[in-house]
């Protein structure tokens, strides 16, 4: 287990794209699944705050980062600042009624956690979402100041991960609930091998085998998305970056120019410079190399996410240059 950090601005990171989306599925088929089975899903408020170990750790917090938030408190018994910091983030979690789960990690009893999430000192505080790491602060906070962070922190696993969070009875026995387990999909094995293609940097076999899947489901959202993320490292695959930005700077007409360089755009976290690049080559163009950029620039707003807002403004800017 190797922790990563994620951008809270949202640079595009693609395994955490693909992360969003695949949490987003699981989230909702395990929502299906216990209103299927009559169930609530129903945890109490002294479940929002757990106790982590190494041995725990994989369960407890990676694979229920996937259905909730999972805040990490990092703490010591004999660290003064913690035993400010951790009754105020135990109090916001039940306060936040199940919008994200606050795991606390004693870093003399789990020393490896705490060297894997390179900490240097404590109180420290990181979040997961969806299997990615993320931190949020270090040393003593003020209440206002975690209030904000954590607001944003349930914004975005919402909006970009479709994690709504636990459903809290305050009559709920603790742990009694668990969380439905998410059915295996029609197409789990062809996409876990599109995924183990991504990782062995097989680009060819990870963009036939999200191929095969859309060629029996048209439709299927995480074929679609990881379709367009391997396609993209493609295409930017053995790319000389610096050859591709002059070629694009001294050829502000040349539509296959501003295209690679809007691809290298992206996969470096330049989104709206990306989404720039093409709307103004739509602008100045018109027919079939007109199309041609349309058509780049919808792919590459399968791979950032529909429901990203610089995806929702950089439509409404192409509709303004086409119309």
């Amino acid at each position: 287990m190797q922790p990563r950090n994620m951008s809270m601005s949202g640079v595009v990171d693609l395994a955490a794209v693909k992360a969003a989306q695949e949490a987003k599925a699981k989230a909702e088929q395990a929502r299906a699944e216990a209103a299927r089975q009559g169930g609530t899903g129903a945890v109490s408020p002294a479940d929002l705050v757990i106790d982590v170990d190494e041995a725990g750790f994989e369960r407890d917090v990676l694979q229920r980062s996937a259905e909730v938030p999972v805040v990490i408190d990092f703490w010591a018994e004999w660290c003064e600042p913690c035993k400010q910091l951790s009754p105020v983030l135990e109090r916001l979690a039940v306060e936040y009624n199940g919008r994200f789960l606050l795991a606390r990690i004693d870093v003399d009893a789990n020393q490896m956690l705490m060297q894997q999430f390179g900490i240097q000192g404590i109180p420290a505080v990181f979040a997961v979402v969806a299997g990615q790491a993320l931190p949020l602060f270090q040393g003593a906070a003020g209440e206002q100041q975690i209030r904000q962070t954590l607001d944003q922190l349930v914004q975005v696993a919402e909006q970009r991960f479709g994690l709504t969070g636990l459903t809290v009875d305050p009559e709920a026995e603790p742990g009694g609930a668990v969380a439905a387990a998410a059915p295996e999909g029609p197409y789990e094995a062809a996409l876990n091998a599109a995924a183990q293609a991504l990782d062995a940097g097989d680009l060819g076999g990870a963009v036939q085998a999200y191929k095969n899947v859309l060629a029996q489901d048209p439709g299927h959202p995480e074929a679609k998305l990881g379709l367009a993320q391997a396609e993209l490292l493609q295409r930017v695959q053995g790319a000389d970056p610096q050859k591709v930005r002059q070629e694009a700077a001294e050829k502000p007409k040349d539509v296959q120019a501003q295209i690679a360089a809007a691809d290298l755009d992206l996969v470096g976290g330049h989104v709206e410079d990306a989404f720039g690049r093409l709307i103004e080559t739509v602008q100045r163009t018109a027919g079939d190399d007109r199309d041609a950029v349309r058509r780049r620039l919808l792919e590459l707003f399968e791979v950032v996410g529909q429901e990203d807002p610089r995806v929702v403004g950089a439509r409404r800017a192409l509709a303004r240059a086409l119309f």
